[in-house]
């Protein structure tokens, strides 16, 4: 069987009770695959080892940016010409700008979502999981800037209005929260596999540290590729449809807020491949640790 025939389109149909017994498929492999969930901290167990591991093993680039000032005064708001940055500064206040998103929504998010003792059902347990883990991405992604030496990144909550609709997005009705928020896991894993290819031309020079960003950047995927599956299993037909509708919109708003994405990828592209989505581009070495619905297997 060939790469392509191993997985459907993320899109494919399911039944409740697919989804129902899939639900209780991916909490055992999330208990399993994070380990305990630490509330103070935000924190998960396995999460916490690995982080350490890097941190315990440091890598940092043998030369720094030429000019980190410029990184400092572009990385919350672009405010320089475009045209006088180089590409590996670019590089780095877009992953910044992407993950201060992140954390900004599951902040919001956290305070929304029972804690794991309140919990009341699997859902509700799933979800508090997966906002720790992402949680952890953050700390992932610091990791990988001061493999470059940047060492003072502060996270800044974005403007009053998009933390607004981040606080409020999580208070939703599940069925009209589900359909974005699986289209936004689906944006972050495209995101994540364009991010890995550009590491090979903007990084070429820093050999340890492309390696060490990737290695970060992987295991920052192998909990995507699960949360954009179990995201998806929130979805009945109307949802998938929904998702469908809404997915080029609502990639071109979240491109816009981040201007270094159109300057360094083909978000046409990055819109096409999230269209077709269905886990056959992702490596065989990802793949072997994460979570897919049954109903996406061929």
């Amino acid at each position: 069987m060939s790469d392509s025939q191993k997985y459907l389109s993320i899109f494919a149909p399911s039944t409740a009770e697919e989804r129902t017994r899939n639900f209780v498929s991916y909490w055992e492999f999330s208990q399993k695959h994070s380990g305990m969930l630490f509330e103070e901290e935000k924190n998960l167990e396995n999460k916490m080892r690995i982080l350490k591991k890097y941190q315990d093993n440091p890598v940092r680039a043998r030369k720094p940016l030429a000019d980190p000032d410029v990184f400092y005064r572009n990385y919350v708001k672009l405010t320089d010409d475009p045209a006088t940055l180089d590409r590996k500064t670019l590089l780095l206040t877009c992953i910044y700008k992407f993950a201060r998103h992140e954390w900004v929504g599951i902040s919001g998010a956290w305070d929304a979502v029972p804690s794991l003792a309140e919990s009341k059902t699997i859902t509700d347990k799933i979800s508090r999981v997966h906002l720790a883990e992402e949680f952890c991405h953050k700390r992932l992604f610091e990791e990988m800037l001061r493999t470059f030496h940047l060492d003072k990144v502060e996270w800044i909550p974005l403007g009053p209005a998009a933390s607004a609709v981040y606080r409020f997005f999580p208070k939703l009705p599940e069925t009209v929260m589900s359909p974005p928020a699986f289209v936004t896991e689906l944006m972050g894993i495209t995101f994540y596999q364009h991010l890995d290819r550009l590491f090979d031309d903007v990084l070429d020079d820093e050999p340890e540290a492309r390696d060490r960003c990737r290695a970060l950047l992987h295991e920052i995927m192998v909990d995507e590729l699960a949360h954009i599956g179990q995201r998806r299993n929130f979805l009945g037909p109307l949802g998938i449809k929904v998702s469908q509708w809404i997915l080029t919109p609502l990639f071109r708003m979240f491109y816009r807020d981040i201007p270094e994405i159109g300057l360094l990828f083909d978000t046409d592209r990055m819109i096409a491949e999230g269209k077709a989505f269905d886990f056959s581009t992702i490596p065989d070495e990802l793949m072997d640790r994460t979570w897919v619905p049954s109903y996406c297997r061929a």
